[in-house]
């Protein structure tokens, strides 16, 4: 019985750590907004120690911030924030397709895993292209996971995951106050699978470059608005 109790925590802590980066990256709950164990144990209806739980375990993912006396709140992201995880995801990934010439990126990107990678990404540039940002987040964080897998260790993949989160969280709130801002939704899904399909290494780096780029300009306009 012990054993089954701990499996069902365990369980439910993971539940409402989903649940409330779900509403994160949804923009529900906006950075800087304020909460409390006992508020996100209510709303949930359930008991303090796997709320507790769930929220240390994203504030140790950087999207939320405790404080002893206050709760917790969730983190604020800077312009500056934004572009070091550009960076980092950048050096990183560009490092793994450099460690794998042509070859060893059209052996890794072959059988079921690779369906389900183009399916994420024709789902995604489709959802980009129609400015449906909800359908967007899911669709490209699920991408990037799964290409990741493909073509990187699970340290490399969950650091990635962990950078793509975090820039979606900072992002989200200005997107949708922007009447503009679904033109900035990236769409270059697919000719990333291509080029990895392919086995082009040179091509593969070339969309990542651009989808790096693309990240770069958005928040060059971003700061030029919000002086």
């Amino acid at each position: 019985m012990p054993a089954s109790g701990a499996v069902t925590r365990s369980t439910l802590r993971q539940q409402i750590a989903d649940a409330l980066r779900d509403e994160v990256l949804a923009g529900r709950l906006l950075p800087g907004q304020e909460f409390t164990v006992k508020h996100i144990a209510d709303q949930y209806g359930v008991s303090a120690t796997p709320v507790r739980e769930a929220l240390v375990d994203l504030s140790a993912q950087g999207l939320l911030d405790s404080d002893q006396h206050r709760g917790f709140h969730v983190h604020e992201f800077t312009v500056e924030d934004f572009r070091g995880m550009v960076e980092a995801r950048s050096l990183v990934v560009d490092g793994v397709v450099r460690r794998l010439d042509g070859a060893g990126l059209a052996a890794r990107a072959h059988g079921e895993s690779l369906v389900s990678v183009r399916r994420r990404a024709e789902e995604a540039a489709r959802a980009a292209r129609a400015g449906d940002l909800d359908i967007l987040i899911g669709y490209d964080l699920r991408f990037w996971r799964e290409l990741g897998a493909l073509i990187a260790n699970r340290y490399v993949c969950e650091f990635l995951h962990r950078m793509r989160v975090q820039a979606w969280v900072f992002s989200v709130p200005f997107l949708r106050a922007d009447a503009e801002g679904e033109k900035w939704l990236w769409s270059g899904h697919e000719p990333l699978v291509d080029a990895i399909t392919l086995g082009d290494a040179g091509a593969v780096r070339a969309v990542i470059g651009e989808y790096d780029e693309h990240a770069r300009k958005w928040a060059d306009r971003l700061e030029s608005t919000h002086r």
